[in-house]
């Protein structure tokens, strides 16, 4: 069954207003009191000056604002779980409604259906899985030009089951979708005068300058080892340039750098500079960064900048291909979220997860534009870097229940990632008996363990343990053969401890 919706290049900013209601995924309506929600949300902390913000930029009552940051915190666990469920017939999940109230989830088969709903989302039956949309955006990716710019930018729409290609002349971008052998009833070509540009001289958390010339922003603060620094966009700095602060005091020097392709870099930072897991909320104050679980298609994200402050938006689209004077940089989230000229390497944040960097973008925030990040996982990943949260530096694995075990695995995961245990050949036990695993991670990342035993060529899963604690533990008693452990990041990231007891 295939979905027709519309889609627009625009921004429709203007909401409706609501009565204030919680409304579960996978209800109709659910009314609750105000009271009600707000003294819920009251343990969720919005950092300050993040509600008002939503209410500038998304048009919310204060009301309206809270539940959506309630709403969006409740069911964005349920995202990865279904996601394994379903695996290949997995067609995407988004956010709907004003105040986020319904978690939609798209799969191929009808069967799927029940699962979703009884996960707490809606169902929606798609024609294309996710996966399929991906290799289809890749290949045009590969085929479009990036002199003359005939298509600016390309993303995979899971709302309406396309991959969709902005071009400023949509005939001549047609023309080359036909010649790059892709199924063309996949491939939405939109008209659109987009033109993306990297952003220098706006402030994320803080300015930073390289040279006399050139400001951009301090994404958000990492360590390597003990090497303090910061993440920033690509663009700003080649590696070897050195880098002054606000106050023009000497401040680090560029340890990697790549763009185009990828727009991120990392810097280090001398002993004069303290970094603190924050970003400036534009307020005179800072919100905390807590870890990067990933928010959904259709969340709500913040970004700080020293031009324009504290504006928010919402999250339109992952793993979107941009093309810019420069050449292409993949794999960066879409969202609707102003920014003007400077903003680049500044951050962005849902609530208190960090979500990515500034990379470039079109409009302002006078008449709205369309901003890119790129994520943070691939970042962090490229330069084994680890993120300055509220957990401490360096954070460490927090009670070592999961030790004494006869054996023992360590590791560093990055979310959406998955290790098996060490080595990853597994073990044999000879007899029946019980096996029990501990998996031990920092507060904030949210790794699930499986244990599993080899049928045939395949490994197939025997026991899950899938919780939201740092702590998972299980335990399975069965026949002899070859078993071996999974540590899977459903989001966040950091190290992890595995012990395990084998019959």
């Amino acid at each position: 069954m295939s979905r027709r919706h519309a889609v627009t290049t625009g921004y429709v900013l203007a909401i409706i207003a609501l009565t204030l209601t919680v409304v579960p995924a996978g209800a109709e309506r659910q009314t609750v009191s105000p009271t009600a929600a707000v003294t819920t949300l009251a343990a969720l902390k919005p950092p300050p000056g993040m509600l008002a913000a939503l209410q500038r930029d998304l048009g919310l009552t204060a009301a309206q604002a809270q539940t959506r940051l309630l709403n969006e915190a409740r069911m964005t666990p349920v995202v990865p779980r279904l996601q394994r469920a379903l695996g290949a017939r997995f067609g995407g999940a988004w956010f709907r409604g004003t105040t986020a109230q319904n978690l939609v989830v798209a799969t191929t088969s009808i069967a799927d259906i029940p699962q979703i709903l009884a996960a707490g989302a809606k169902a929606e039956v798609v024609t294309w899985p996710l996966a399929h949309l991906a290799s289809i955006k890749k290949k045009l990716d590969q085929a479009l030009p990036m002199r003359p710019i005939v298509a600016s930018v390309r993303y995979v729409d899971a709302k309406t089951n396309r991959v969709v290609v902005l071009a400023p002349k949509p005939e001549a971008a047609e023309t080359l979708v036909e010649g790059a052998g892709v199924d063309k009833a996949v491939v939405v070509v939109l008209p659109s005068n987009e033109q993306p540009r990297p952003l220098y001289d706006l402030v994320g958390g803080q300015t930073y300058y390289v040279g006399d010339t050139t400001r951009c922003s301090i994404g958000f603060p990492v360590f390597k080892g003990t090497q303090n620094g910061f993440i920033t966009a690509g663009h700003c700095g080649k590696p070897g340039q050195t880098t002054t602060g606000f106050n023009r005091i000497a401040q680090g020097v560029f340890q990697a750098s790549a763009f185009p392709t990828n727009d991120y870099a990392w810097v280090a930072v001398n002993a004069n500079w303290t970094s603190k897991p924050a970003v400036d909320n534009g307020e005179g104050g800072t919100v905390p960064v807590v870890s990067a679980k990933v928010a959904v298609e259709g969340a709500s994200v913040c970004r700080s900048g020293s031009t324009t402050d504290w504006h928010c938006g919402l999250i339109q689209q992952r793993d979107a291909s941009v093309t810019y004077p420069q050449g292409n940089v993949f794999g960066l989230t879409r969202t609707n979220a102003c920014a003007e000229s400077g903003d680049s390497g500044g951050a962005f944040i849902s609530v208190d997860q960090a979500q990515g960097i500034a990379s470039g973008g079109s409009g302002d925030c006078s008449l709205g534009g369309t901003t890119y990040f790129q994520p943070i996982g691939p970042v962090l990943t490229a330069y084994d870097l680890s993120l300055q949260t509220t957990a401490g530096n360096p954070p460490a694995v927090s009670t070592g229940t999961c030790t004494g075990y006869q054996r023992e695995s360590t590791g560093i995961l990055a979310s959406g990632q998955t290790a098996a245990q060490t080595p990853a050949l597994g073990y044999q036990s000879i007899a029946r008996g019980t096996h029990s695993g501990c998996l031990e991670t920092n507060p904030g990342a949210d790794f699930d363990l499986y244990l599993q035993k080899q049928t045939g060529s395949t490994w197939r899963n025997v026991a899950a343990a899938e919780g939201v604690n740092p702590l998972e533990q299980l335990a399975y008693t069965g026949p002899a053969g070859l078993y071996r452990y999974q540590v899977v990041s459903s989001s966040g990231f950091g190290p992890y401890t595995l012990g395990f007891n084998a019959p």
